[in-house]
C-alpha cells in the first residue's frame, strides 16, 4: 500500500557509519555516494554519517595539515555536487577553518545546496579525549556566515531546520559530546522546535558503555519528546589505544525503534519510518514546552520534503497495549498485577475493610478483577473467605460461564454464592408494565441494574466494598448499562483495554496455578466475550456475542490506543489500522468498526463523567478525575 507518508507525520531517517580510511577524504566522499545512493532507492528522507566523516574522525594532529583541511573542503563539494536533483537531506561530518579557529561541523546538504553548518559546542578534553587541542567550541564562533564556492552559509549553534511543507518537522542537530553535556545542546533544540534530534558522534567503545550510550539516546527522545537520531563513528576509526564500534541508533518518544549491530567491519545502514507527528502529540500535553523559556533566539533554514509515494516501513503491533515478546509479556504483567491489587489493598486498609463483593460472571473481565482481589487478599494477609463471589445468572446465562465462575471461585477458597435473578427480574418487568417477551434496551438493562443492586446490598450486608469489572475497552464505547455495571465502589479494571484483560489472565494462569484452575482459566479465555443478557439457544449455548454487534475488540483497541495516546485524525488510525490489519479484515470492515468507535466513544461520555475510583495502570486512561476531560456533548 503505497501513499505520501509524510502527509500522515512519517519521515524516513537513514543512519550509517560506513567504512572508510583515516585521513583519506577521497575513499570516504564515495563511500558518502555510495550509501546516498542506496538510501535513494529506499527513499529516505534523511541521511545521517557519523562525525567528522569526511575527513575520519581520527586523525589527530593532521588536523593541523593544510592538504586534510582543503581535501576536505573539496570533498564536502562533491557530496554537494552529487547532492543536485534530489531531496535527500544528507548530514555529514566536517572540519571548518573560519575566524582563524577549526571547528568540528555537521554539514546539513540538499539538492545542490549547504543548507547550513552545524557547529560542535562543548568539546571533550580528558581521558581519551584531547579535542581542544585543534578544535574550539561554537560558543568561541564570531562569524554567523562563512563563504563557500560562492554561497553565503549559515554557521553556529543556533540553527533550526525547518519542512516548509511540512511545518510540524523541524531538525536540530548537536554532535557527540554535545549530548553527554550536563545541558546537552539538543535540549535547547527541542525547546526552541525541533522534533527531530541529530546526532554526528565518534563515541569509542568499551566494557559498559553501550548500555549507558543507548539510555543516553533513549532518555533524551523521552526527555524531550523527540525523535532522536544517533549516528557512531565504525570500527575502522579504530586506531592506536582506541575501538570505534558504529553503534547507530534511531529512538522516538523515549522508545529505540531501530538500532545496527556494533564493531561490524563493514558498511553500516540502518533505516526507519519516524513519526513526527506523534512527537508534536506528545509535547502538546508536555507543560515544560509552554513553560519553558528559550535562551537564545535560533536561525531557522527551511528545506522541501519530496512528495512522493511509499510503502511505510514502520510496523505497528495489532495490539500496542500488548508487548510483542514472552519477555515484555512477562515483565508488564509482573507490574500491572501488582499495580492493580497494591490499590485495592490500600483502599481496602483505608475504609478498615476485610471484605470484597465482586460479580462473577465467567467471563474476561471479572474474572481478571478476582484475580487481583486474590492478589491484594495474599498481600494483606486476609482470609480468603472475605471475598464473595456472586453469580447472578438471568435470561441469557450459559451452563458454561456459570460452571466456570463457580469451580474458580471454589479453587481459590473465596464464598461462592447463585442469586437467580430471573424471578426478580420479572417482577420489576411486571412493575413497569414491559413484557419479558420483548427483547429489548429495557429487558437488557433490567437485569444488570438488577445484579448491581444485588451486589450494593450485600456489600452493605457484609461491611465490604463491590469491586468493579468493567474494562477500559468498555469503558471507551460506553459498553456497559448505565448505574448499573457502570458502577462500583472501586474499580480495578478500568485502565485494562481488553486484548490486555486476556493476555493477563493467561499470564496468571501459567505463573501462579496447577493445572485444575489453568483449565478453568484457559476456557474462560476461550469463552465467546458476552454481557448473557438475551436468552441463550435451544442448546443452553450463547447467543449474543459483543463483537458480532460493536466490532472486534482487537481493532477497537488499536483505534483506542491512538487517539487517547498521541491524538492522530481520524484519517492516519484509519490509514494505519488497513495497514496493520490488511491480512485480517477489509477495508470496509476496519472503516466500518472505526465509525462505531468514533460514535460511541463520543455519545458515552456522560458515562464516564460520572464513573467510580479506579486505579490508573497505563499511559492510556479516561479517568474524568485524572487524563480525560471532555464534554458529554461534543458531536462526533
Amino acid at each position: 500500500m503505497e501513499f505520501n507518508i509524510h502527509k500522515y507525520g512519517f519521515i524516513r531517517i537513514a543512519v550509517a557509519s560506513p567504512e572508510l580510511r583515516i585521513a583519506n577524504v577521497q575513499f570516504n566522499v564515495n563511500k558518502h555516494i555510495e550509501i546516498a545512493k542506496e538510501s535513494l532507492s529506499e527513499q529516505a528522507d534523511i541521511l545521517l554519517f557519523p562525525e567528522l566523516s569526511i575527513t575520519a574522525y581520527s586523525c589527530a594532529d593532521l588536523f593541523y595539515q593544510r592538504d586534510i583541511l582543503d581535501s576536505a573542503i573539496e570533498g564536502l563539494k562533491q557530496l554537494v555536487e552529487f547532492s543536485k536533483n534530489s531531496n535527500l537531506l544528507i548530514i555529514a561530518g566536517v572540519p571548518i577553518q573560519l575566524d582563524n579557529k577549526l571547528f568540528n561541523c555537521a554539514a546539513i546538504i540538499q539538492n545542490g545546496h549547504i543548507l547550513g553548518l552545524q557547529t560542535k559546542t562543548f568539546i571533550p578534553n580528558s581521558l581519551e579525549f584531547y579535542e581542544k587541542r585543534w578544535f574550539s567550541s561554537g560558543y568561541n564562533l564570531q562569524s554567523t556566515t562563512i563563504n563557500l564556492y560562492g554561497n553565503e552559509i549559515p554557521i553556529g549553534n543556533d540553527i533550526l531546520f525547518e519542512a516548509k511543507n511540512y511545518p510540524l518537522l523541524k531538525i536540530g542537530v548537536e554532535i557527540c559530546e554535545d549530548l553527554w553535556a550536563v545541558k546537552p545542546v539538543s535540549s535547547d533544540l527541542a525547546v526552541a522546535g525541533a522534533s527531530v534530534l541529530l546526532n554526528l558522534s565518534a563515541s569509542n567503545e568499551f566494557v559498559g558503555k553501550m548500555d549507558y550510550r543507548r539510555s543516553l539516546v533513549s532518555g533524551q527522545s523521552g526527555r524531550t519528546n523527540s525523535i532522536y537520531v544517533y549516528a557512531a563513528a565504525s570500527a575502522f576509526e579504530s586506531t592506536t589505544d582506541l575501538l570505534f564500534s558504529g553503534h547507530c541508533m534511531i529512538a522516538e518518544n523515549g522508545g529505540i525503534i531501530a538500532e545496527s549491530e556494533r564493531m561490524e567491519l563493514k558498511d553500516t545502514l540502518i533505516i526507519q519510518d519516524c513519526d513526527f507527528e506523534k512527537v508534536a502529540s506528545e509535547r502538546l500535553k508536555n507543560s515544560s514546552y509552554y513553560e519553558n523559556l528559550i535562551e537564545k533566539d535560533h536561525r531557522i533554514v527551511q528545506f522541501e520534503l519530496l512528495e512522493d509515494e511509499k510503502q511505510l516501513k514502520r510496523v505497528f503491533p495489532q495490539t500496542p497495549f500488548v508487548p510483542q515478546t514472552s519477555e515484555g509479556i512477562d515483565k508488564i504483567c509482573k507490574e500491572i498485577i501488582k499495580i492493580q491489587s497494591t490499590a485495592l489493598a490500600r483502599r481496602l486498609l483505608h475504609i478498615n475493610s476485610k471484605k470484597v463483593v465482586i460479580g462473577l460472571s465467567g467471563g474476561l473481565d471479572s474474572t481478571l478483577a478476582l484475580l487481583v482481589i486474590y492478589e491484594a487478599f495474599e498481600k494483606l494477609g486476609y482470609e480468603k473467605d472475605g471475598i464473595f463471589t456472586i453469580s447472578m445468572p438471568g435470561f441469557g446465562t450459559s451452563k458454561r460461564t456459570k460452571n466456570n465462575a463457580e469451580k474458580l471461585a471454589l479453587n481459590l477458597g473465596a464464598n461462592f454464592r447463585s442469586i437467580d435473578i430471573t424471578k426478580s427480574t420479572n417482577a420489576h418487568f411486571h412493575d413497569i408494565d414491559h413484557s419479558n417477551d420483548e427483547h429489548n434496551l429495557v429487558f437488557e438493562n433490567a437485569q444488570a441494574r438488577r445484579r448491581t443492586h444485588i451486589l450494593m446490598d450485600l456489600a452493605n450486608k457484609y461491611q465490604g466494598i463491590v469491586v468493579g469489572t468493567g474494562d477500559l475497552s468498555e469503558i471507551a464505547l460506553g459498553w456497559s448499562t448505565f448505574n448499573a455495571d457502570h458502577i462500583s465502589m472501586y474499580n480495578v479494571n478500568s485502565s485494562i483495554p481488553k486484548t490486555l484483560v486476556k493476555t493477563l489472565i493467561k499470564w496468571y494462569a501459567e505463573k501462579h496455578f496447577d493445572l485444575s484452575i489453568k483449565e478453568i482459566l484457559y476456557d474462560i479465555i476461550d469463552t465467546p466475550i458476552s454481557p448473557e443478557l438475551l436468552p441463550t439457544d435451544v442448546n443452553g449455548e450463547i447467543q449474543q456475542q459483543t463483537e458480532s454487534i460493536i466490532g472486534p475488540f482487537i481493532l477497537h483497541d488499536f483505534f483506542l490506543y491512538y487517539f487517547i495516546r498521541y491524538g492522530f485524525s481520524r484519517e492516519k488510525i484509519l490509514k494505519l489500522a488497513q495497514i496493520t490489519f490488511q491480512q485480517n479484515y477489509s477495508k470496509e470492515e476496519i472503516k466500518t468498526t472505526l465509525d462505531i468507535f468514533y460514535e460511541r466513544f463520543y455519545q458515552n461520555q456522560f458515562k464516564r463523567s460520572v464513573f467510580s475510583d479506579g486505579i490508573k495502570v497505563g499511559t492510556v486512561s479516561l479517568s474524568p478525575r485524572g487524563d480525560w476531560r471532555m464534554p458529554s456533548d461534543a458531536d462526533y
